[in-house]
């Protein structure tokens, strides 16, 4: 069955290579890892523990590890895989200076097999989802059970998925643990042909990454390099997507800063030719816009959340599908979020159901980002509703690591 899904591969890598390549050579992937994408890795040295795998795709899923990651350390050599170059980074910089981070393989099995053969892994666990089905059939036979931890499969996601159950199901059996978010997403699991007796819903990991606190390290520093008028109100926008960029801009009152991080790094550009040359982080020394700035580095826009007076979570105005909305809220921070929140809609409903977040659409924007900077004792109600719903939900990851420690 290996061979023939090589094949598949292959032929379908050839025929989608005009679509994929060239967007790749324009985006600057193209620069990676190609040897760790094909599993080739020096085999990692022998641990007189357990070593237990964990993969998050990027960055999103990389930052979900935070919190169970130590949670393992006593007892299992932790090994981090993640597949993109900003969940790469992330980790690197995250992790890297405790644990082993490499690069997941793509599919053919002979790049499982290598990377299996290097890894040696005895527990694998996938955040999230990031099912394969020659990684799960080789791992099968190498006795190694694997688990979704902080499951998630979104509607759009599963309607693919069922197209194709027949081929699927067995791929999803092979699962020795999952562990949901939330009911619904344990039913579609269910759907998918896991066993009842190993989904378990145990709530977001996200939520225990959402550290409540008013000072965030770094925040004075970034201001500082950026130039932030700590007198004046600043709007920061976060994981944004490229046709929020001008939106927001437009929404955002005279006399009023704006900091935008893009939630891709291929972004960046456009958003600063968008913003009419903003403040970049990357060269905050160069001259630009005195009340624009923009955040095109990973790992700060927390500090940034942590020094706004209102934030705007992205990728919700539009065709995607929401953000992660707990950072800004636990830094201290009211949120506004747009209509497009599916992605992470348990999470909003609960934040919602507390008026602990404001939802808008494009054209109400502007009147809502105004009226919330005039209203001061508004956007800290606000805050202290949310941050209520955070630690009401926080938890997660003990469970997570609870049922990882406990796969045979």
């Amino acid at each position: 069955m290996g061979w023939l899904l090589d094949i598949v591969y292959c032929a379908a890598a050839v025929a989608t290579a005009p679509v994929w390549l060239p967007r790749m050579v324009a985006t600057g992937k193209h620069h990676t890892d190609w040897a760790g994408r094909f599993g080739r890795l020096d085999p990692l040295p022998d641990k007189d523990r357990p070593r237990i795998l964990l993969h998050g795709v990027s960055v999103g899923e990389v930052n979900a590890l935070r919190t169970v990651v130590p949670l393992l350390d006593d007892q299992f050599d932790v090994v981090i895989a993640t597949t993109t170059n900003t969940g790469y980074d992330r980790a690197v910089n995250v992790f890297g200076a405790n644990h082993t981070v490499v690069r997941y393989p793509f599919d053919f099995s002979g790049a499982v097999s290598r990377f299996l053969d290097a890894v040696k892994p005895d527990t694998v666990g996938l955040v999230e989802l990031e099912l394969w089905p020659n990684f799960m059939r080789a791992c099968e036979r190498r006795s190694v059970p694997v688990a979704v931890i902080n499951g998630r499969l979104s509607a759009r996601s599963f309607r693919n998925y069922h197209r194709f159950r027949r081929l699927l199901r067995g791929m999803f059996r092979r699962l020795a643990a999952c562990a949901v978010q939330d009911a619904d997403y344990a039913q579609r699991f269910l759907a998918m042909g896991v066993s009842d007796d190993v989904v378990e819903i145990t709530g977001s990991m996200k939520w225990d990454n959402a550290v409540v606190s008013d000072h965030v390290d770094g925040a004075d520093e970034l201001a500082a390099a950026l130039g932030i008028d700590r007198d004046r109100p600043l709007v920061v926008a976060g994981s944004t997507a490229p046709d929020e960029t001008e939106l927001i801009d437009r929404a955002i009152p005279d006399g009023a800063q704006l900091l935008i991080a893009p939630r891709k790094p291929e972004h960046f550009d456009q958003a600063a030719r968008e913003l009419g040359g903003p403040v970049r982080r990357s060269a905050p020394s160069g001259t630009g816009r005195a009340d624009r700035f923009l955040l095109d580095t990973i790992g700060e826009l927390r500090a940034a959340y942590s020094l706004a007076d209102l934030a705007i979570v992205g990728r919700s105005f539009g065709d995607l599908f929401g953000s992660d909305m707990t950072e800004p809220i636990a830094a201290g921070t009211a949120a506004i979020i747009g209509p497009a929140v599916s992605d992470f809609q348990m999470m909003f409903d609960a934040f919602h159901e507390a008026d602990g977040i404001v939802q808008t659409t494009r054209d109400e924007l502007a009147d809502v980002v105004r009226g919330l900077l005039d209203d001061a004792d508004k956007r800290r109600s606000i805050v202290a509703r949310g941050r209520d719903v955070i630690h009401r939900h926080q938890g997660a990851s003990q469970r997570h690591a609870d049922i990882l420690a406990g796969l045979p």
